[in-house]
């Protein structure tokens, strides 16, 4: 299973700090901010990632990434998103290295506790379909959020105002060869962007996917606050450590 980090977008909700720098170059307590998705992929047995970033700070990421072996990684790849297309317009740019295998996908500024090494397990034997990793939160309202029947995802609505779970989905998505055809089907929302929501849907729809639920903390990391939190939480989890 190959690994899909998305790192690209203008991280306007972190200006001034972005107008300088990407978003997942600063710093979550110790590490830069970049380091702690790829670290997941490599406990959950991915050993080869595509880095998906954009706008004026590309670069940066070879420079503190290289080859990715310091990492963990066997190889680490780099792709270039022109725009902010939207998540799903992000990994379709995927399709060439992904290479009809199965994939798994976090977003650039998600920070978790747990391994989920067992998840990706199961996926691996599940062999088609995808997998997705919910979080029980206190305020559904700022996610997407899973709703569940009979112990089966049933749609995901983003940010509802009045949601029928507290189960939010996280930035990490897996996937098998057919996620690339679902993104090239896709039609661009409110916002102008293609949105993963609408291919989890998707996946949804054909009775393909599946779920699990974190344990430990997660958060992302793309408001002060929210950089705040992942940064304290990373912190407490050393000092316990």
């Amino acid at each position: 299973m190959k690994g899909v980090v998305l790192a690209g977008g203008l991280g306007s909700r972190l200006n001034p700090l972005t107008k300088v720098t990407n978003k997942h170059l600063l710093p979550v307590y110790d590490k830069p901010m970049i380091f702690y998705p790829i670290q997941t992929l490599v406990q959950a047995g991915v050993k080869e990632v595509l880095l998906v970033t954009g706008g004026h700070s590309a670069g940066e990421f070879l420079r503190l990434l290289g080859n990715g072996k310091k990492l963990g990684l066997d190889a680490l790849h780099y792709a270039y998103q022109e725009g902010e297309g939207g998540i799903a317009h992000a990994l379709a740019l995927a399709k060439h290295f992904v290479d009809n295998e199965q994939c798994m996908v976090i977003l650039g500024d998600n920070i978790i506790e747990a391994n989920i090494a067992p998840f990706a397990k199961k996926f691996r034997k599940q062999k088609e379909g995808s997998r997705i990793l919910l979080k029980k939160v206190s305020d559904p309202e700022r996610f997407g959020v899973a709703e569940i029947k009979n112990g089966k995802v049933s749609k995901i609505v983003e940010k509802p105002k009045k949601p029928k779970s507290n189960y939010a989905v996280t930035g990490i998505y897996m996937y098998d060869k057919n996620v690339f055809d679902l993104c090239s089907k896709l039609k661009p929302s409110g916002r102008g962007e293609l949105e993963i929501t609408d291919v989890n849907n998707a996946y949804i729809k054909q009775g393909l996917m599946e779920y699990d639920v974190l344990n430990g903390y997660w958060t992302d990391a793309g408001t002060f606050e929210s950089l705040y939190r992942a940064s304290t939480l990373v912190r407490r989890k050393g000092i316990k450590e």
